[in-house]
């Protein structure tokens, strides 16, 4: 009897475990389609804005930061107001000088106004090495402290992506670029893998 009770609980285990293992994927790639959409508009790798959405609410939509930065890519009011305003478009003006949180809280609106964003900043380290540590600083601690962090002497070479790293002096945005670019290297070698024939 003890043995059936085991083994009935142990199937239970199982399938809970296979249960979350699914229900996670479904999660985390659920905006797919969205990201890859306005990562292509942005000229931006899918797999970059991905790791950045993950970092900052774990694909949460409704989530609020402490400085009111909104939804999946925490993205602040300044930003969408920035975004509306180059838009050129009066009605999103409106809506974000008027209730930007409510626009931003779309899922498809706040990836396409962070990875504007992050498209803004990448303009500055485009063909740099180790460009995607900068953007995702810039994002993180503001453009002007990573160009602090970035500034090199006069006929030096550019700084690599981990001697920049090195010189962020707030741990918490060390931390965050940290952890993005290990999960942004993750699905580039998965990537990779998948691409290669079979042998």
């Amino acid at each position: 009897m003890k043995r059936r009770t085991l083994s009935a609980l142990a199937l239970v285990v199982i399938a809970a475990t296979i249960g979350l293992y699914f229900f996670n994927q479904y999660w985390i790639h659920r905006y797919d389609a969205l990201i890859a959409r306005q990562a292509a508009v942005y000229r931006l790798d899918p797999a970059l804005v991905w790791s950045v959405i993950y970092e900052e609410t774990y694909f949460r939509p409704w989530v609020i930061g402490d400085d009111e930065e909104i939804g999946l890519m925490q993205v602040t009011p300044t930003v969408g107001r920035e975004w509306a305003a180059e838009t050129g478009m009066r009605e999103f003006e409106r809506q974000m000088a008027r209730d930007p949180a409510s626009l931003l809280r779309e899922p498809e609106r706040n990836i396409q106004v962070g990875s504007w964003y992050l498209e803004k900043i990448a303009k500055n380290y485009r063909g740099l090495p180790g460009a995607e540590a900068r953007i995702v600083a810039a994002y993180n601690a503001g453009p002007s402290r990573a160009a602090e962090w970035n500034r090199t002497a006069v006929g030096h070479p550019p700084l690599t992506a981990e001697e920049f790293i090195v010189r962020i002096d707030i741990a918490s945005t060390r931390a965050y670029v940290s952890n993005i670019l290990a999960r942004y290297r993750e699905l580039k070698e998965a990537e990779g893998n998948s691409k290669q024939p079979s042998k």
